[in-house]
């Protein structure tokens, strides 16, 4: 029996800017599931995304996965897209079993934790203030170069890396400080600054964008104090749960958010195209 994938609709030109088409799967004309595929809002049309591959219960257990995400590759290289990503929740074992024996890797966890009533307070010494509109130049450039440095090495070329963060930067923070729904702070330490936070809100719950200890003053529980600083801007918000992304092999990171309460909800893989 042959599975192949068969459009489901014509290719949509969404109001964002990407691509997308939802495609059956089929087992010799026989509908058993469907693989909806589009291209990356942010980083554009050479990455493309599994946005949902489905296959139905009684045909489960047979290969139509394994093939139906091969013929989901062949699809994307025709619109000329040089990678895949897709997302797994976190309590589907057997899709992350099966992306990861198609060469699929790690590259970074979407974590969640309920926000306490009463987070906790600063240490003593520590006290947060609004990143000013002087700052933001220098702040926003340092945090470009350093998440485009992630992203390179994950294999995406630098170049493309630095105006995809770019671009993304542009439109998520469009008036700089003064964007609505984003704020941006500094944890001072004794008159000294160590540490920013970005916190804004995703998908109707808190969201942490970017959270960086200067290096000078790393290992002094400052990380620790930013993420309690993140809670108590989220309950004050009036969000119940905060969210963020780790990047794959961040592993002080992975530990400080362990340490929290925070608990993986997704893994997002990828797949470089040859």
């Amino acid at each position: 029996m042959t599975t192949t994938l068969r459009p489901a609709e014509p290719l949509q030109h969404d109001a964002d800017g990407t691509r997308s088409r939802r495609y059956r799967v089929c087992v010799n004309s026989r509908p058993v599931g469907a693989v909806n595929l589009g291209t990356h809002p942010v980083l554009g049309d050479s990455v493309a995304r599994i946005l949902d591959l489905r296959i139905d219960e009684p045909d489960r257990r047979r290969g139509r996965g394994t093939v139906a995400a091969l013929a989901a590759e062949e699809v994307v290289r025709g619109w000329g897209c040089r990678r895949l990503e897709a997302a797994v929740p976190a309590d589907a074992g057997a899709a992350l079993s099966l992306a990861t024996a198609l060469g699929y890797v790690p590259g970074s966890r979407l974590m969640e934790k309920r926000v306490a009533d009463a987070p906790p307070e600063l240490p003593a010494g520590s006290r947060s203030r609004p990143l000013s509109e002087a700052e933001f130049a220098d702040w926003s450039r340092h945090r470009q170069e350093a998440y485009a440095r992630e992203r390179a090495a994950l294999g995406e070329p630098a170049a493309e890396a630095r105006a995809l963060i770019r671009r993304g930067h542009a439109a998520l923070l469009p008036d700089g400080t003064a964007t609505a729904g984003m704020t941006l702070s500094v944890l001072e330490h004794e008159g000294t600054a160590a540490g920013t936070l970005w916190l804004g809100e995703r998908d109707g719950r808190a969201f942490v964008y970017d959270v960086e200890t200067d290096e000078r003053h790393r290992a002094r529980g400052h990380g620790r104090a930013l993420m309690h600083l993140a809670e108590t801007q989220a309950r004050a918000a009036g969000h119940t749960a905060i969210r963020l992304n780790v990047h794959a092999g961040n592993a002080p990171a992975e530990r400080l958010y362990a340490s929290l309460g925070y608990r993986t909800l997704v893994h997002y893989l990828y797949k470089e195209l040859l």
